[in-house]
């Protein structure tokens, strides 16, 4: 799953100026880091949804995304 994120997913969502991050997985829950433009974006879930049903065509497999949103360091002010 890491590597699929990384190598199919990834550029795609930098296309746009996001950021993923493969996290972890657990079960078919598989927890992503969102950067970028994603970490304010207002519909991030259409994105998420848009991630599950690739993996489900291109691997067969029916996963959850958990989108966890960090904001870059600069904005810590």
């Amino acid at each position: 799953m890491e590597n699929y994120i990384n190598n199919i997913i990834r550029p795609k969502i930098q296309g746009d100026g996001g950021e993923i991050t493969f996290e972890s997985q657990n079960g078919n829950i598989v927890n992503v880091i969102m950067q970028g433009e994603c970490s304010k974006c207002l519909i991030l879930h259409r994105c998420t949804s848009w991630i599950e049903s690739r993996i489900e065509e291109d691997l067969g497999q029916k996963v959850s995304i958990n989108a966890i949103r960090k904001k870059p360091f600069f904005w810590d002010n």
